[in-house]
This record gives structure tokens, sequence and C-alpha cells, in this order.
């Protein structure tokens, strides 16, 4: 499957967006304080979406009282209603006869007389008949495997009681989550539905099988008073029951609880789709600490974390979408960003079973463990050597950068990880013996070809690249490309022999500085020795050396700003030396290249455009304004993205052409399709878009004769 330009700059702010939404990180010059979730601008919705976890889990594990008190005290309205009250009331029933005492039996009879008998007859239709039959929960025990009532004792239950609460509260106080983590829903969801249509395989599938759970809260039910509203733009119930995998009747319970918001209904329906919280922190810092967003702590540290992404992950609760990262690392001094050997701040932080929230208590800093990234080197490479002219850490713009490059590692995050005071909390003491020794073991595996030519350290050897890495692409983004150049021949000679289009890449840049510095022989002297040899070894470059040319007749204007994108370069440039030197490029750089492309293919097969793609900040991520380096680009990576509109010509190549006109036109056939005959072959026959479109295609467009014939 191919893969398409992505705009990291774009990904960059989803992905500190959401950091700083879910209190992971913070500033190094404030780690050494106490960080209160209050401090945030998102502190709110990040507080609510907290109370909402507490009370969660709290009828995850059967404690109906301390959900209810939480619900008492932050969302009285779920009380008041006696739909939600009855299905509470009857769980609390059955979680008081399941402790099989005869004082919690007196009291689940008080429960029936005084709270679930007086619901049953008001709370909803089928109430009533719940309530007689929860009663044979008195005959019939638990563990009887003739029990009529198996599925009121079944822990199941209180799952669906705490993912319906869930969907309600999320919806009412409007606590969604952060928007990366709902654009990332739905481009999994996506990828995972064209390559089951397409039947091919996915590239990313087990990483996606990991990160989507299966599993669905249960959705939010409209009030009786909202059954009776006007009817729906029919446009608006295909676009949310294709987008989010609803039936038509779902789309429009979906739109009566928002009231008719599409984008509201949207946003519920998203977040009832579950995610492994902890492997998308996961995959938040591997990405966080590649680009340079948080400090790696390498350095810092007398080990380096290498559990990758591609092993299980092992997490401690019994409900991975809902847990946080709980893994144990050593964690660094963030005052000096040193440790010295032996040296490690350890803390236990305790459960609190109160069923307040306390911000304080919530907001504090991660003292624990946590694992340190390290990828994998690809190989046992000689050009991984670190003989004095290979070595990373005996490059100039490493030492440059360390000598005024502190400034840029303080403006760093510091990674403080997921917790709130009803995480679970192991025991730091035994799991840091158990993780060092892991540790240990994994980095000198991971390591062995760069120990083969040096006894030097290879943690620090592992930082070193990290900072070359990162140094390099600071001045490639800066458009040094005469620097970049330099610095890459002196660490490896033969890396741009294996990359020559990069290296193509970077002389555009420093052509395009010297044009834009009056410098027009020096320009010349550049394109010359390099460009065109580049070019005539390639021919696909030769198109973009023709327009990088033409910029010498324009030279009162900025080339080098219009005509490269020097963040989408510096990018390629750090993924390329990162893998030479045997780092790897992160997890969530191959989901989103991968998502992004299939959510281009998907749409031009709905030869309509996503109605949600601007609230997902989708159509950013592919902004790529590249009219220089397309050709170039275009060897690596699939086609640019595509825009249509709702209302698209389709030709025979099969590009989506907004005209702005209404219908939709099938140039294969020569055939007209109205968007109204679309939608009403989509709405009788309850078929996807394309479907729909191919079926009028074979009927000339006739949505009444497609019903006939599929109904004759």
């Amino acid at each position: 499957m191919d893969s398409m330009p992505v705009n990291w700059e774009a990904l960059d702010t989803l992905i500190i967006d959401f950091a700083k939404s879910e209190n992971l990180i913070e500033d190094s010059v404030t780690c050494t304080s106490s960080s209160s979730p209050s401090s945030s601008p998102s502190s709110s919705s990040y507080h609510q979406r907290l109370i909402i976890r507490q009370i969660r889990r709290s009828l995850e594990v059967g404690d109906i009282d301390a959900a209810t008190d939480l619900l008492r005290v932050h969302a009285p309205f779920i009380l008041d209603d006696h739909r939600f009250l009855f299905r509470l009331q009857k769980q609390k029933f059955i979680e008081l006869l399941r402790r099989g005492t005869a004082e919690a039996r007196d009291s689940a009879i008080d429960c029936l007389r005084t709270v679930l008998a007086p619901c049953a007859l008001d709370a909803y239709p089928e109430a009533y008949e719940e309530f007689k039959h929860v009663l044979l929960a008195f005959i019939y025990d638990k563990d009887d495997p003739t029990s009529l009532v198996a599925p009121e004792w079944s822990e199941r239950r209180r799952f669906d009681i705490a993912g319906l609460i869930s969907s309600v509260l999320r919806a009412h106080m409007h606590a969604y989550d952060p928007l990366f983590s709902m654009t990332l829903r739905y481009l999994i969801s996506i990828h995972k539905g064209f390559c089951f249509r397409e039947r091919m395989s996915s590239p990313i599938s087990d990483l996606t099988e990991r990160l989507l759970l299966e599993e669905r809260d249960p959705p939010a039910t409209p009030q009786e008073s909202l059954y009776e509203v006007p009817p729906f733009d029919e446009v608006d119930i295909q676009a949310l029951a294709h987008a989010v995998e609803l039936t038509r009747q779902g789309a429009i319970d979906s739109l009566r609880f928002a009231k008719g918001d599409l984008f509201q209904a949207f946003q519920n329906e998203l977040c009832r789709v579950r995610l492994d919280v902890s492997m998308l922190d996961e995959l938040v810092r591997e990405y966080c600490i590649y680009r340079g967003i948080v400090d790696s702590g390498l350095a810092s540290s007398s080990v380096s974390g290498v559990r990758t992404l591609s092993e299980p992950l092992k997490v401690d609760q019994p409900d991975p979408g809902y847990s946080s990262s709980r893994s144990c690392s050593l964690e660094v001094d963030c005052e000096t960003n040193k440790h010295s050997d032996g040296e490690s701040s350890i803390s236990n932080a305790h459960m609190n079973n109160s069923p307040e929230i306390n911000a304080d208590v919530v907001g504090t800093p991660r003292t624990d463990v946590e694992i340190r990234y390290s990828c994998e080197p690809t190989g046992n490479r000689d050009d991984c050597s670190t003989s004095e002219t290979h070595r990373p850490e005996n490059s100039r713009v490493l030492q440059r950068h360390r000598s005024h490059g502190t400034g840029e590692r303080s403006k760093r995050k510091r990674w403080r990880g997921r917790y709130d005071k009803h995480d679970y909390v192991p025991d730091v003491q035994q799991e840091l013996t158990a993780t060092t020794l892991a540790i240990g073991t994994n980095l000198l595996g991971g390591q062995q070809g760069l120990e083969n030519h040096s006894t030097v350290d290879p943690i620090g050897n592992r930082e070193n690249m990290y900072e070359t890495v990162l140094a390099m692409k600071e001045l490639a983004s800066r458009g040094m490309a005469a620097e970049v150049v330099e610095e890459v021949n002196g660490i490896d000679p033969e890396f741009f022999v294996q990359n020559p289009v990069l290296l193509f890449q970077l002389k555009q840049v420093e052509f395009l500085k010297l044009v834009s510095l009056g410098d027009h022989s020096s320009a010349l002297r550049v394109a010359c020795s390099h460009l065109g040899p580049l070019a005539a070894n390639d021919p696909s470059l030769l198109k973009a050396l023709k327009e990088t040319l033409l910029a010498l007749l324009r030279p009162n204007e900025d080339a080098l700003g219009k005509g490269l994108p020097l963040h989408a370069l510096a990018t390629s440039l750090q993924v390329a030396i990162g893998r030479w030197l045997g780092i790897e490029e992160p997890q969530l750089m191959k989901i989103m290249r991968a998502t992004l492309h299939t959510h281009n293919e998907w749409f031009k097969i709905q030869m309509c455009k996503d109605r949600f793609e601007g609230l997902l900040k989708i159509d950013s991520l592919k902004e790529m304004n590249t009219p220089l380096l397309s050709n170039a680009v275009s060897k690596s990576n699939a086609d640019t993205s595509t825009n249509g509109s709702s209302q698209v010509t389709v030709s025979s190549s099969g590009r989506m052409v907004d005209d702005g006109s209404s219908p939709t036109q099938m140039s294969s056939r020569d055939v007209v399709c109205d968007e109204n005959a679309i939608l009403k072959v989509m709405e009788f026959l309850a078929l996807p878009r394309a479907d729909a479109i191919h079926l009028l295609a074979q009927y000339n467009g006739n949505a009444e004769t497609v019903i006939q014939q599929i109904f004759a």
C-alpha cells in the first residue's frame, strides 16, 4: 500500500495539543515545581474527563454508591432522569446480592422497596418487566448454570452501564477527547473499512488491531420529548451513518440526542469508539522524542528503555480501553537534567478511595518509573562505525549544537505521564529491578552493531545520534542546506550516494538561497556541479530542475520561501538519516501515512468530500505546498491529496474535480447522477454511497428504476 506526504508540522501541533490536554507533558523549566491541571488552558475539560473516568471506574468495579455520590455532586441531572436511575439501582441490587451476606440481602430488599420499584413505574416502557425479571436473582444464584438471569449476574453489565453513563456525561459536559484522539479513531476506522472492502492486507494491522478496540460504549438515547422533532436532512443522516458506521435509525437517534447538530452528534459517536489509551500514550511519547518535542532522557539516565511498540503491551487493568500508561522507568532529575551513577529519584503514589476529585492530587507529576524509548538499529552496518570519521559524536554540527544548543534542549517538554489518583501504582522498587534488568539486556542487544566497533557507552552513542539527527533537522528547516550536506558527508559519504533525491532537494535549497541573495554565479555553480548531474542520472528530477532554474527569472521573489517546504524536507532528512544510523521512525508516523492515504482513496470511491475532515484537521495534515519538490517527493510517496466537494465530477483517471455544479457525473458511462438520486438509493437500499452510484450508473441515473429492479 502506497504512503503519502504528511504535513508533519500540522501533526506536531495536534500531538502537542493532545499531550497538553491530557496533562502528559510540562515545560522542563517548571518541572521542579508541582504542576496542577488548573494551569492548563484546557484544565476544565481535563477535570471533567477525570470526573467521568472516576465515575466509570467505580461502576466497572461494582461500586454503585461511590458512582452515585460523584454523580450527585457533579452531574445530578443523571439521578433526576429515572431511565438512568433505574439502571443504576438495578445494578446496585445485583451487587448487593453478589456479596452473599445476610446483611447485604436485607439491603437489597430495602433497595427494591424504596428506589427500584418506584423507578420501574415510569423509567421507560420495558422497565417494569425488567424489574419483575430481576427479582429472579433471589432464586437463581450467580453460579447457577440453569439461571434465567445469567445476563443480570454477568459483570459485563457493569461495563455496559459504565459506558452508557460515560456517553451521556461526555455529551452533556462537552468533555470530548482531545482532537488528535478523535482524528486517529476516525482515520483508523476508515483504513480498516477500506482494506476490508478492497480485500487487501493492511501494513499497520499489528498496530491498529491493538490500538482501536472492537467494543463501543452504548449510545446515549434521546429523551422521549425529543422523539417528535422536525425531519433531519437526509444528507446529514447518511453522512453521519457512514462516517461512524451506524444504521440509518441509529444516525437519526444520534442527531435527536444532539438536537440536530451534526458535528456534535459526530463527536458523540466517535468518542464511543474505544482506544487502548496506554498504547496511544506510548505512541505519542515515541513520536515526541523523535521529533524533539520532549527530552529523550537518554543522556540523563543510567539505562534506557527499549520496549518497542512491536511488542505486546502489558497492562494491569481489566479494561485497556480506559487504562492509562503505567509502565515503569527511571525518571530524570528535571532541575539538573542529570543523574549520577546509581542515583534515581523514586516515590510511590498512593491511591485515594475518596469519591471527590482533588485537583492537586490528580495533577501531581509522576515521579515513579517510566520506560525510555530506544529504537533498534536495522542491522550491523559499517556506516554506524564509531571510528573518528563516522562517529556522530565527532560531528561539528553536534558539537556546535551542544555549545549553543542547550537552550534548544531546555525548550523541549518533559514527559510526565498519565496519572490520576485512581491509577494503579505498582511496587516501584520491585518493578524497578525487573525493568532495569530487562532494559539492560535489550539495550545491549540493540546496540550490538555499534559495540562491534567501539567500547564507547552505547547509551552515549544513542544520545549522540538522536542529537545529531535533531540538529541536522533543525538546520534543514532553517534552509542551511550546504551545512547539512557537509555534516552528513562528514558522518558517512555514502549516505547521499544511496539517497540522491534528498541531495537534489538540499541542493535546490542551496541554489534558491543563493538566488535570493543575488549570487547568481554561485547558484549556477551549484546547478552545474550537483543539480544537473543528479537530474541526468534520474530523469524524474528533470522537471523539478527546470522549474528550479526559473527562479533566475524572478530575482525579486522569495523563491526559497515559496518554492520549497523546508519543514517537509527537514522531516524527510530526519527519517532517512535516522534510519541510516539505526533509529527507526516512530510507529505513529507509519500509521498516519497509511491512514491518510486510505482516507484519500476511500473518498475517491465515495466520490464526495469528507464532511468532517475540517473538524478533525485532516485537511491540514494533507496540506503540502510543494511546487518545486512534487516530482521528487512522488518518488517516495503516493500521489498528493486531492480535495473535492460534496458535488464532484469524476474524470476517467478517478481524480475528483470540484466544479461547483450540482450533479455527480460518471465520465466512464457519461451518466449524470443527481445527488438526490444517490441519497434516495442509499436510503431505500441501505447501501454505501459508492455502491449506490455504481447501481445508478447501470440504470442511467434513474433511482426509481434501480429500486424497482432490486425489489423485482
